[in-house]
């Protein structure tokens, strides 16, 4: 749990799995609120607040959670955290339709164990006034709603399980727990079009230097 960029810390050691690691981003906005991407497994809500407490910072400063996608290790705790924080929840319109439950997700990977109805629905290129302002792509494949979230002033990366770092390694999420490995494809294709210089990842990682030089390498591969 450190801050590796500034206004921009990572919640490590939400996740028992010790074959990779895991990171909910917690990211300061312009003011003196925050911004949550993702909450982690259930029961990771203990570690968010026990974190927040150790910054100093009030769960009600907290004022926005952004999801990448419906898998129960990225919004296992979404309740628990939009209860804690009183925060505006924000995911894309086909991933909300999947959280709420309706209907229930039936692809690759464990689909939320509660269901819970998301604020504010987005679409690709809506812009969300959080951390200087965040861009919100549609990157289907992984799941069928999966977005990356884009601060293009400082050109950082927020990409969900559309990557995995594996070591020394940046690739895409393994098809296993992938809907269409295909699509997910096009979606790096996109994304290496931008001008990235942090990959945040949720899995592996981060890529904290040449992050979009990394994805331009590895599409140049598929």
């Amino acid at each position: 749990m450190a801050e590796i960029l500034p206004g921009v810390h990572t919640i490590d050691g939400i996740d028992p799995s010790p074959d990779f690691s895991t990171h909910v981003y917690l990211l300061k906005d312009k003011g003196s609120t925050w911004t949550l991407i993702d909450t982690g497994l259930p029961g990771a809500h203990e570690k968010v607040e026990a974190y927040l407490t150790k910054i100093h910072v009030e769960p009600t400063a907290v004022k926005k959670i952004l999801i990448t996608h419906l898998h129960n290790d990225h919004v296992g705790s979404l309740k628990r955290m939009a209860k804690a924080t009183a925060a505006r929840t924000f995911a894309h319109w086909i991933e909300a339709a999947y959280i709420a439950g309706v209907p229930k997700y039936d692809g690759p990977g464990s689909p939320p164990t509660d269901g819970f109805r998301v604020d504010e629905v987005l679409k690709d290129g809506d812009t969300v006034d959080a951390a200087g302002g965040l861009v919100a792509y549609h990157t289907p494949g992984h799941t069928p709603g999966h977005t990356s979230y884009y601060q293009p002033e400082r050109k950082l990366l927020f990409s969900g399980d559309l990557f995995f770092v594996d070591g020394e390694r940046l690739v895409l999420t393994t098809p296993e727990y992938t809907h269409h490995t295909p699509t997910a494809q096009i979606s790096a294709r996109r994304m290496s079009q931008l001008s990235v210089d942090a990959l945040l990842t949720y899995h592996g990682g981060p890529l904290l230097k040449n992050g979009g030089p990394t994805v331009r390498s590895l599409v140049e591969k598929f």
